[in-house]
Parts: structure tokens; C-alpha cells; sequence
């Protein structure tokens, strides 16, 4: 079966039933799930259907597709986002520095990390990370103000976008639910993507914290493209492809 013969099926597919997963259309048509995740891709790009994890779902369903729980997200994977946070403490600024982390799972492992003893200014969306690290004797905190999301526990809006134009920090750990070439970093809700736009254009050095899991993957509003990131830090599950397409964007790659 040619590729647009096997699109063709999956945007059918995807009509009649609403949803797929990436499983079962690889096992449908004999391909591996990477290919089935690129098609995937193209269908979305053409309209045909919208990316969730694992699969994806009928343009008019993904309105009501909802992201997990907190409580949920922080027990997926936790050893792979623990080894990432781990990584990513050691691309912390000197002593003295400032440093600006997004609300999640996967930052909040870093701030898990951080040593006790570092003196940093902390900027952070998360009430969560803010309260952890204001426990370090050397720590000054700002919190960006703005509308919780109990969802994600990320401060969104207007007032946190404001707050984050006037703050230039050293290095900036971003998390992110999908990351994929064509359609970059992307998150499913808008204030979110707006928020975390606005978190790059705040740092000097833009860090991504992403397991494997979410890379070749995309939601539904884009916040930054390859060429935003400067590092990269996942686990080793990381597709080899999609590693080289890392390096070719000259982004670091720290393997945790």
C-alpha cells in the first residue's frame, strides 16, 4: 500500500470513529509506529484529524480531549523525568545567577535537584516549584502572577505574560507536551502556549525538558519552533532520527 493509499484509509478511519490509536493503525497496515506517527502528521497538517498522545482523534472530538490530571502526569515515567531533572541541574548559571523555570512534571525534578547551597533568583509560573526552591537559605523568588490552571499547575495570562516582559533571566528550563520538527514545541491549551512564548523570549538560554515520550508529537498550539531551543535534555529513549534532526538544528543534546 503506497503512503497516501494508508493516509487515506487512516483519515476514514479517524471519520467513523473519532479516535485512533498509533497501535493498532501499525498493526492495522504492517508498518512500525513511526510511520504511522508521520502520517499522522501530514493528516493533521491537512486538517484531517488532530495529534493527542498515543494516536489521534476527529477535529470536532479533540475539543473535549482533555489533558491528564496533575497527580496523574507526575507518576508517567517518573524515573526518565527524574534523571532529566537531574541532568538539567548541572546547566544551572553560576552562583549568583538567574534562572527561570516552567510549571510540570519534568522542571519540577530539576527543582528536586537543585542544590541547597547555590544562591539564585528563581522566576517561575508553578506555585509548586516557587515554594521549593524558596526553602534554600540563597534563593530569591518571583512569581510571575496570573490565572491558575489546577490542570497543570502553571500560572497563565495576561498578568504573567506582563510580568516575564520585563525579566531578562540566564537560563530559562522550559517543559512541554510534544515536540516535533514541522510543528516545533506545542502544548494543548492557548494560555499556556502564550505563557510559555513568552518564558523564551525572557531567557538568554532556552533549556527544553522533554522524555521521550513526547518527541515526533504535536498538540495544538505551536509556542516556539527548533530554532528557539538551545538544549535539549530527554532520555535515551529518543528516537536516533530525530537526535540527528537535534543536532543538525545545532541544538545540544544531553542524554540523561
Amino acid at each position: 500500500m503506497y503512503a497516501e493509499e494508508r493516509q487515506s484509509a487512516i483519515a476514514n478511519e479517524v471519520r467513523s470513529r473519532g479516535r485512533v490509536s498509533v497501535t493498532d493503525l501499525a498493526a492495522r497496515f504492517a508498518v512500525t509506529g513511526e510511520t504511522v506517527r508521520r502520517d499522522l502528521v501530514v493528516l493533521q497538517r491537512n486538517g484531517h484529524l488532530v495529534r493527542v498522545h498515543g494516536g489521534a482523534v476527529r477535529p470536532d472530538v479533540a475539543a473535549v480531549v482533555d489533558e491528564p490530571d496533575l497527580v496523574v502526569r507526575e507518576e508517567t515515567r517518573r524515573a526518565q523525568k527524574s534523571a532529566i531533572g537531574a541532568a538539567a541541574a548541572a546547566l544551572l548559571p553560576a552562583d549568583g545567577g538567574s534562572v527561570l523555570i516552567d510549571a510540570g512534571t519534568t522542571t519540577l525534578q530539576l527543582a528536586l535537584a537543585i542544590p541547597g547551597d547555590i544562591r539564585l533568583t528563581y522566576i517561575t509560573n508553578s506555585i509548586q516549584i516557587g515554594g521549593l526552591v524558596a526553602d534554600a537559605p540563597g534563593a530569591t523568588v518571583l512569581l510571575t502572577g496570573g490565572r491558575l490552571r489546577p490542570k497543570t499547575g502553571a500560572v497563565v495570562g495576561s498578568d504573567a505574560i506582563a510580568m516575564l516582559s520585563r525579566v531578562r533571566a540566564s537560563v530559562g528550563f522550559l517543559g512541554t507536551n510534544a515536540l516535533s520538527v514541522a510543528h516545533g514545541l506545542s502544548t494543548p491549551d492557548a494560555d499556556e502556549a502564550a505563557t510559555k512564548r513568552a518564558m523564551i523570549a525572557a531567557c538568554t538560554t532556552t533549556v527544553v525538558l522533554a522524555d521521550s515520550s513526547k518527541i515526533n508529537r504535536e498538540e495544538l498550539v505551536s509556542f516556539g519552533t527548533l530554532d528557539d531551543v538551545d538544549v535539549l535534555v530527554t532520555d535515551e529513549g529518543i528516537d536516533a532520527s530525530f537526535a540527528d534532526e537535534i543536532r543538525a538544528h545545532q541544538i545540544e543534546l544531553v542524554i540523561a
